[in-house]
């Protein structure tokens, strides 16, 4: 069991707004002692990224030997052998619900969603999905751009650098991105092909798009080029820390009205809900949209791996197993998360110094800091043995303005650790906190 507990951590509570000079410096000589001890334990915590425990992925072992030599499913298919591009009919509707969408518009990947999230923008910038490609349309490095809610996905992000994306962040409100800014941007930013969703506990954030919102984006493909996607990634859909959490409007309702199907492509996995290496990604679309995507994978892929699909469908069998198996998640992970937020309140809490989200699901909280201060915590951090996820990541091209995000990932740590690593952190923050107030004095 690790414990970090120096003896100044509950007495260093300061409002960094409202405490005189001499208090600081006393604050910051405690603050130093403490962070000498904490390098002196020789620590090896980690909160860099939304992995699932090894508790977690137990949860799924009945996956191994599941299939009992039967691998015919409900439709008399081999799965064994090629074909079934779309993926297997039991797959598509035990998981149209978790996007709200038609089992007939549902395609059933491999094992990532981000590589079929990597597939749709290549072939739309390439070939064409939702209309001509865009490298068609716009030829100049760096003219398509895509819009970015920020704080993001990283890998999100990643993909449009790799590929010569310009992005455009957006801010995120309590209800979804800043959608005034959204349609101002469309009116008025040439080139502009998509934009990235995280619609249900967002990454970072753990913010749940209002129905507002999500009827405000599905009408983007009515405002927008006729090309314009809208990558909608639910990864989240089913992880929330309780039966009370905030729903998700369903999109596909919304664009079904407003003849928008093909241009928002949503898409959800069981990375994080089986095995997060060996789970079942799929995606929903229109029928111009999928058909056209179908014809690119083709080329790639005889089929998806249907033994794992018909695996995933007994394990989990409907929504009601689903669930079940979901609630089995949140007992492990919701303490996780008041740990998080207990370790945060005692030792930040009416500090001035920085604040923080409180997602009722999802992988991750959003710690802001002062202005200025995040690369410096991270850096403090790292020297005392916690890896924390770099400043910078949740915005694109690794540039936060304010240099204030931090992403924290409480899952994958045993409680002890994640205790020990929150308690490391909130020295740090408070370190750097009155070292830069005593540096502007």
């Amino acid at each position: 069991m690790i414990c970090i507990n120096t003896g100044n951590h509950m007495d260093v509570m300061v409002n960094i707004e409202q405490a005189s000079q001499d208090e600081l410096l006393q604050a910051q000589r405690q603050l130093e002692q403490e962070y000498a001890k904490l390098a002196a334990l020789n620590l090896s915590l980690d909160l860099t990224r939304g992995k699932p425990g090894p508790e977690q992925v137990a949860l799924s072992d009945a996956l191994d030997g599941i299939l009992g030599g039967n691998y015919i499913d409900a439709d008399g298919v081999d799965t064994r052998n090629y074909g079934g591009l779309q993926g297997l009919r039991e797959a598509r509707e035990l998981f149209a619900p978790v996007l709200g969408a038609d089992p007939e518009n549902l395609m059933i990947g491999g094992n990532s969603s981000l590589s079929l999230m990597y597939a749709v923008v290549e072939c739309a910038l390439n070939i064409g999905l939702c209309g001509s490609a865009w490298s068609s349309q716009l030829d100049k490095p760096g003219a398509i751009k895509f819009i970015c809610p920020v704080p993001g996905y990283d890998r999100h992000f990643a993909i449009c650098e790799h590929l010569g994306i310009t992005m455009l962040p957006v801010a995120m409100t309590d209800s979804g991105p800043d959608m005034d800014a959204v349609e101002h941007l469309l009116a008025t930013e040439p080139g502009i092909r998509g934009m990235w969703c995280v619609p249900r506990f967002s990454n970072p954030d753990g913010v749940v798009y209002s129905e507002q919102t999500v009827q405000r984006i599905a009408r983007l493909g009515q405002i927008a080029h006729d090309s314009f996607l809208v990558l909608w990634d639910n990864a989240y859909a089913v992880h929330s820390f309780d039966d009370d959490a905030a729903e998700l409007p369903s999109i596909s309702a919304y664009c079904d009205a407003l003849k928008t199907q093909d241009q928002v492509v949503q898409f959800g996995s069981t990375s994080k809900v089986t095995f997060a290496g060996a789970g079942v990604a799929f995606l929903a679309s229109g029928e111009r949209t999928r058909t056209n995507l179908s014809k690119h994978l083709g080329y790639s892929s005889i089929g998806p791996d249907k033994v794992n699909q018909l695996r995933h469908v007994r394990l989990l069998r409907d929504a009601e197993g689903l669930g079940a198996h979901m609630r089995k998640h949140a007992a492990l992970i919701a303490p996780r998360f008041a740990c998080l937020q207990r370790e945060l309140a005692a030792g930040l809490g009416g500090s001035g110094m920085g604040h923080w989200t409180e997602p009722g699901g999802g992988y991750f909280v959003s710690f802001d800091s002062l202005p200025g201060l995040a690369k410096e915590i991270v850096e403090l951090a790292a020297t005392i043995g916690v890896k924390l996820t770099p400043a910078g990541a949740t915005w694109p091209y690794g540039k936060d303005p304010e240099n204030s995000n931090i992403r924290l990932a409480p899952t994958f740590a045993t409680l002890p650790e994640l205790e020990a690593a929150v308690q490391a952190f909130v020295c740090c923050v408070k370190l750097a906190s009155i070292r830069q107030r005593l540096a502007r004095a």
